[in-house]
């Protein structure tokens, strides 16, 4: 199995990249947001693969970093969910975004992606709620921002779900108002009552 290609840029079109290792030109499959990050031709490139193997034929699917790769690999495991589905989600959402959305239930920005209704979506983010490395609203949602040492963990608990859905029901959407919350919930001196992280979330959303 081919795990990772690491040649130079023979040419791109909308879905797929040709990538020379040694004098062999191999056909890769990518999402938009890998293929834009891709050097000029001619220019060495590295890419990580997934090697999908049938009766009929061999793809491989490329990928500018290991998390888009995993991400990949997890939404295949959704039934209905294919490799070209994969890669148009891949296009319009980056892993910190796909991340917050299941993690909040949002399914909308999933529907951006060509070919995924809104039964897939909700499906997409029902199976892998519980497979997203233990997200949650208080737990540790947007990794990035609240991941900073000597810091209290964001607390998970119905007090931040209950502000979520008090800031959806003011018009903003699940998944600002999720990263509102989880911003403030991961202070540490977060309130601890649904009045004051709705206080708080709202104070984030107008910044």
């Amino acid at each position: 199995m081919i795990a990772r290609l690491k040649g130079l840029v023979d040419g791109i079109g909308d879905d797929w990249a040709i990538i020379d290792v040694n004098g062999v030109g191999y056909l890769v499959f990518c999402s938009r947001r890998s293929l834009g990050r891709l050097p000029g031709q001619g220019e060495a490139v590295r890419l990580e693969i997934e090697t999908h193997v049938r009766e009929d034929h061999i793809h491989l699917f490329g990928f500018a970093d290991i998390a888009e790769r995993d991400w990949f690999r997890l939404l295949t495991t959704v039934q209905g969910v294919g490799a070209k589905v994969c890669l148009a989600i891949l296009s319009v959402l980056e892993p910190d975004q796909l991340i917050q959305a299941i993690a909040s239930g949002d399914k909308t920005p999933i529907t951006r992606a060509n070919g995924v209704g809104p039964k897939l979506a909700q499906r997409i983010v029902t199976e892998l709620k519980d497979k997203v490395g233990g997200f949650s609203l208080g737990g540790a949602a947007i990794a990035s921002e609240t991941q900073n040492a000597g810091k209290a963990a964001p607390r998970a608990d119905s007090a931040t779900d209950d502000a979520v859905s008090a800031l959806v029901n003011l018009g903003y959407g699940r998944s600002d108002a999720f990263s509102a919350v989880a911003r403030v919930a991961g202070r540490e001196d977060a309130p601890s009552d649904v009045a004051g992280l709705i206080r708080a979330g709202l104070q984030e959303l107008s910044q």
